[in-house]
């Protein structure tokens, strides 16, 4: 399984490049099946769940190279099968992204029901509600979704939430089908937004990505494109937090601002220097931090997936801090292992109550999820001795050389595999 060994050595100090975005390149690499012309994607980030994306590919019938260390090619012109590997799927849960594009090149796609990290339940009934609109005739049986339509027509489609893969999944489907498609009470993060442009300089006719409602007009034709991935938001957040736990001063390079201005505004309100150039971000650790509370929420509200981090940076900051979860009812998993650290915090519901301690204390703890594992790492980077970071896989599932770039800015970081 492996392990992070990992001892403070004070502040942290350097640049570091923020690689491309995992939850934007997923349903891009899923959306390659919707041509025969080779595709190229710049700014990939070669993590366990893009290798994940990138199998399912190939065991469709696709081709895959790496041309460079961040530029993958895709070539899907002899997809051969409507089924996904039941082994690929339970390993994570945007395998289930395929379903759309699938459905709209062969007619008929045949899925399991996804795995991935447990950090509460996300069901795919809003995927499945979309694809139905579109024409498709869903059924289920042994743990497999099959869906088959002789041909999807256009739709307006109504999301109960404003989910990410389920507008993903439905756009995909849509963009070829026949007529207009309109999906209301859509997602609007960065990743559709990145999607969309893809699926743009591929032929598709879309309006209104990054709004909450979007306008497809299907086409008969997609072709092959070169795009590059938007920097991840999520890593960026998480080094913002390590520059912010550690006292320390980083500078942050291919971010986009805008795209962070949940996480710049708590930070700034915890006390933390932020200052904005075109070139990136300068994060400086306050020596002395302020207690804020948090509330987590579709974007452009405050992120689910950077609450750890910032649970992490708040275990250390002095008075009462609030955490509340409203988007994953598991998502306190890393709460334990924190108390094991010396952390002062209290669940109630979805809230956690944290009384800011003056240090954590390094000792062996387990990363559950992928920002789990993040939190506890930046707690470690901090904590007084040595911190084991045990099941790094889900840790190496959505951040790129990660344990590389903490020891390029100071960290004293081991890997024992």
């Amino acid at each position: 399984m492996g392990k992070f060994v990992i001892e403070n050595n004070g502040a942290l100090q350097g640049n570091v490049k923020i690689s491309g975005s995992k939850n934007a390149v997923l349903p891009i690499i899923a959306a390659t099946l919707l041509t025969d012309e080779k595709c190229e994607i710049n700014d990939v980030p070669a993590l366990t769940d893009v290798m994940i994306m990138q199998e399912i590919i190939e065991d469709l019938g696709g081709t895959t190279s790496w041309l460079q260390d961040e530029t993958l090619n895709i070539e899907a012109t002899n997809i051969n099968k409507i089924q996904v590997s039941y082994e690929l799927c339970t390993k994570m849960r945007a395998s289930f992204l395929v379903a759309g594009p699938l459905l709209a090149r062969m007619g008929e796609v045949k899925i399991s029901l996804p795995g991935g990290c447990a950090i509460g339940s996300r069901p795919v009934d809003l995927h499945l509600k979309g694809l139905a609109a579109l024409g498709a005739e869903i059924s289920q049986e042994h743990g497999y979704i099959h869906a088959r339509a002789k041909k999807l027509t256009g739709a307006n489609i109504y999301l109960d939430f404003p989910s990410v893969g389920a507008t993903e999944n439905i756009m995909m489907a849509a963009v070829m089908a026949e007529g207009q498609t309109i999906i209301q009470n859509c997602a609007v993060e960065p990743e559709i937004v990145d999607l969309s442009n893809f699926l743009t300089s591929m032929g598709s006719v879309i309006r209104g990505s990054g709004t909450d409602t979007i306008r497809i007009t299907g086409v008969e034709k997609l072709h092959g494109t070169n795009h590059t991935i938007i920097p991840d938001r999520i890593e960026a957040g998480t080094f913002m937090i390590a520059s912010a736990i550690t006292k320390g001063n980083l500078f942050l390079e291919n971010v986009v601002i805008d795209h962070l201005k949940p996480a710049i505004a708590k930070l700034r309100e915890a006390g933390v220097e932020i200052e904005e150039g075109e070139a990136g971000m300068r994060v400086k650790g306050a020596s002395e931090r302020q207690p804020i509370d948090i509330k987590t929420l579709p974007y452009p509200g405050f992120p689910t997936d950077m609450q750890a981090q910032f649970l992490s940076m708040l275990a250390v900051t002095p008075g009462t801090n609030l955490v509340t979860e409203t988007v994953f009812e598991n998502r306190f998993m890393h709460v334990p292992e924190l108390i094991r650290m010396g952390a002062d915090i209290k669940i109630d519901s979805r809230s956690a109550v944290i009384e800011g301690v003056e240090q954590l204390t390094g000792t062996q703890v387990k990363a559950s999820d992928l920002r789990a594992g993040a939190a506890l790492m930046l707690a470690a980077l901090s904590a007084n001795g040595t911190t084991e970071i045990h099941d790094i896989y889900h840790i190496d599932r959505g951040y790129y050389h990660f344990d590389k770039k903490l020891r390029n800015l100071g960290a004293k970081i081991t890997r024992v595999d």
